[in-house]
């Protein structure tokens, strides 16, 4: 069968250890499924079955985000346009059950049909590098704030004469007292046959033990705080300089937009992206009414919040517009959402974007 003329969609459903990918073409029939290793070579034959079938338009993929980020990469370095595909369609999902073969199948209808048409995030820049950063960071705080807890927990119980001492003292005292604690030996403890000093050594090790991790991880995020400012400042230096946005908003910003922010046709794409988007929710007589929008990224939407709290109580013009809009009836929760819209569009405007001088992507027409 030849393949002249023929214009080929794919689809892709991705997993840890394997892709399996179908091919159809924009009339809507399946050409070939197969599935692919999930590796550097696998990435190449996978392209190259997919030219095999006729001219390839576009690629959907599934979860650009986890197992199909490295395919992602791939294929847009090789020059294809990648769709990020992540809802599947449930009807048919219902209809037909569920395989590898055709999920595959379905992500590509769902770029034949215009039902997905998200350009994925490129994952390979500066932006990337601040959220391995930030990704990091949060998970040493997590473990900074559970060793305090569990610290405080066993203090807490500790018998009288040492509780008492600690108790009253704060959070980094305490630490810093616990780092000092000296137990008895084990070779001591082992001869000793009083249960009361057993313990008390015992809660000592402990508290000495759980007081050297928080400062590890204290250590560690101090430093990796310093390198997202580095970066985010050297990034998106516009960014930083905007009323009420420090290292860490304008990071979640960057993260949210990717190192591709001309993926984000308009400042109202990003603002339904960062969940500010006014919603209409008018019925019935009930016309022009509008609401809160609920989805997008929550993240973002909670920097922006925090950008409107600090503008409303520190930023002259943000406070005129509270005491304008309020004079003419808003309420509070009204003038908020304004606000973050306003802000989302200033944000966007600021966020850095690809050069002319930058090379762009070529399609490379043998990818084995």
């Amino acid at each position: 069968m030849t393949t002249e003329g023929i214009r080929v969609i794919g689809g892709v459903d991705t997993h840890k250890h394997t892709h399996y990918a179908a091919a159809i073409d924009d009339h809507g029939r399946l050409l070939d499924h197969q599935e692919f290793p999930a590796t550097d070579r696998g990435y190449r034959h996978l392209l190259t079955w997919l030219r095999g079938h006729g001219e390839l338009i576009a690629i959907g993929v599934e979860s650009t985000g986890s197992y199909g980020a490295t395919l992602t990469r791939a294929l847009t370095t090789a020059g294809e346009q990648v769709i990020e595909v992540n809802r599947p369609n449930r009807l048919a999902r219902r209809m037909d059950g569920k395989s590898d073969r055709l999920d595959a199948e379905q992500i590509a209808r769902a770029v034949l049909g215009k039902t997905s048409t998200a350009t994925p995030k490129a994952k390979s820049g500066a932006v990337e590098v601040i959220r391995t950063l930030r990704v990091t960071r949060a998970s040493a705080v997590k473990a900074r704030t559970q060793a305090f807890n569990t610290l405080w927990g066993v203090m807490i119980g500790a018998p009288s004469p040492l509780r008492d001492e600690l108790a009253l003292l704060t959070k980094r005292t305490l630490v810093n007292t616990c780092l000092g604690l000296r137990p008895e030996t084990d070779e001591l403890l082992s001869l000793t046959s009083d249960p009361d000093r057993l313990l008390l050594a015992t809660v000592k090790t402990s508290l000495r033990d759980l007081a050297r991790r928080w400062r590890a991880l204290d250590t560690e995020i101090t430093a990796l705080n310093r390198q997202i400012e580095a970066m985010v400042e050297a990034t998106a230096p516009e960014l930083v300089e905007l009323h009420g946005v420090g290292a860490e908003i304008a990071g979640q910003f960057l993260v949210t937009a990717g190192d591709n922010a001309d993926r984000i046709r308009n400042e109202a794409a990003f603002a339904k992206l960062c969940g500010v988007a006014p919603q209409p929710a008018s019925s019935g007589r009930t016309t022009g009414r509008h609401r809160l929008s609920r989805s997008g990224d929550r993240a973002a939407n909670s920097a922006l919040y925090i950008v409107t709290i600090v503008r409303m109580r520190r930023h002259q013009p943000t406070r005129d517009y509270v005491e304008r809009r309020t004079a003419e009836g808003l309420s509070k929760r009204d003038i908020i959402r304004c606000l973050k819209r306003y802000i989302a569009r200033e944000i966007y405007a600021n966020l850095p974007k690809p050069t002319a001088d930058q090379p762009r992507l070529t399609r490379v027409q043998d990818a084995a």
